[in-house]
């Protein structure tokens, strides 16, 4: 199959390099991509949201699938363009990518599902969650645990263009889970968790992600068909109901309390950094999978090894506030050949020197028979890289490899 994966972060990077090892795979192609899937692949400059330049591509190639990564352009109706010309599309439609694209629209089909969520609250009094209605990146979620906090996360929300969604706060675990769905089969990956909070100790403001784990403690796979009776299938029956089936990748952020499952949030797409920390896990053949997908036929098996990986996101200085351009990095050849996997996330080559090019720079992931000894294995990876201002978190799976999870 020739293959054309769009966007050009790291999760777009590890579902390159995953598909890369399909032995379906003629040829891979991206857009834009970056200088990590360049190594694999070949990679053009047409934007992610660029619908007609990337129909215009997928023709010039005889692309068979598009896989797309980002969230945006799949709120904007890339899907529907490509499929009505069409093109085969692992990504659900723009009609189902309102799961994601708004926070009010998902509250309504969870709750007209019946599955369990954060309440609305009608007043905005901590302690709460504010939540811009639309896409941000991964930084439109603000947990206000006091009158200060709330009143800059109102501000914060409202200066992202978009309503604004006040819900309870609840505590307990997080936990990422991803299901490849067809519409009507379901299939889950490996559970996940990831660190949104920019500093140690989940300090500082929500991120797209600086790092993630897989398996995330305490999920076995009878706790994964508990929670796809409990989520998934509700909401893809209900999606289904309204005439918008869902086919892709159903990613429910959960709050496992005290009461059962929460659901945080959903999206619509792999998630980033999770991707990069379930993808070198998984036996099988991804492409065979998103191809049933998209065809509408999901059959093939994706089951998790025995070994678990741990992500660590390298950003710059100022991230999130900002990102960082032209800074040469080093040490990402030392760190691949001490057996790392390092995904590209915002970088760019300038001549033969490779520099940042965004707020996450790179995604450096080690596998490992158990979380301790992946974990060792990441941080070791992320010593032999180096770039002016990088900053990272160094408690990225921490708790959960002395034996407890994160409060």
């Amino acid at each position: 199959m020739r293959v054309l994966v769009v966007g050009s972060g790291g999760r777009e990077h590890a579902l390159a390099w995953k598909l890369a090892r399909s032995p379906r795979l003629e040829a891979l192609h991206a857009a834009p991509g970056n200088p990590g899937i360049a190594r694999i692949g070949q990679c053009h400059p047409v934007h992610a949201e660029d619908p007609e330049g990337l129909l215009g591509l997928c023709r010039e190639l005889a692309v068979d699938l598009v896989v797309v990564g980002p969230e945006a352009p799949l709120v904007a109706g890339l899907a529907d363009t490509l499929r009505h010309a069409g093109v085969a599309v692992f990504g659900p439609g723009r009609e189902a990518a309102r799961i994601e694209g708004s926070k009010a629209f998902a509250k309504d089909v969870l709750e007209a599902a019946g599955v369990p969520t954060a309440a609305r609250l009608a007043d905005a009094r901590p302690p709460c969650v504010v939540k811009a209605d639309g896409l941000a990146a991964g930084k439109g979620v603000f947990v206000c645990r006091t009158q200060e906090e709330l009143d800059r996360g109102l501000l914060a929300a409202a200066a992202l263009g978009d309503e604004v969604v006040v819900e309870e706060l609840l505590e307990g675990e997080e936990v990422s889970l991803f299901v490849l769905t067809d519409g009507h089969e379901a299939l889950p990956l490996a559970p996940a968790q990831d660190f949104k909070r920019v500093g140690d100790g989940d300090t500082g403001p929500n991120t797209g992600g600086m790092g993630a784990y897989s398996p995330a403690l305490g999920i076995g796979e009878h706790d994964l068909e508990e929670l796809l009776d409990t989520v998934h299938r509700p909401v893809l029956a209900e999606l289904a109901r309204r005439r918008t089936p869902f086919a892709g990748l159903l990613y429910a952020g959960l709050m496992i309390t005290d009461d059962g499952p929460r659901v945080l949030e959903f999206n619509c797409r792999f998630g980033d950094p999770e991707t990069q920390a379930i993808l070198p896990r998984l036996e099988g053949d991804l492409l065979e999978a998103l191809a049933g997908v998209a065809s509408g036929a999901l059959e093939t098996e994706l089951a998790a090894g025995d070994s678990a990986a741990v992500t660590v996101v390298l950003a710059g200085g100022d991230y999130p506030e900002s990102s960082d351009s032209g800074t040469p990095i080093d040490g990402v050849d030392e760190a691949e050949s001490a057996g790392a996997l390092v995904f590209h996330a915002g970088t760019a080559r300038r001549g033969e020197t490779l520099v940042t090019n965004g707020g996450r720079i790179l995604n450096v992931t080690a596998t490992g028979d158990e979380l301790v000894s992946a974990r060792v294995a990441a941080y070791e990876a992320v010593e032999r890289i180096s770039f002016a201002g990088m900053r990272f978190r160094r408690d990225i799976a921490l708790a959960a490899t002395e034996g407890h999870v994160r409060s």
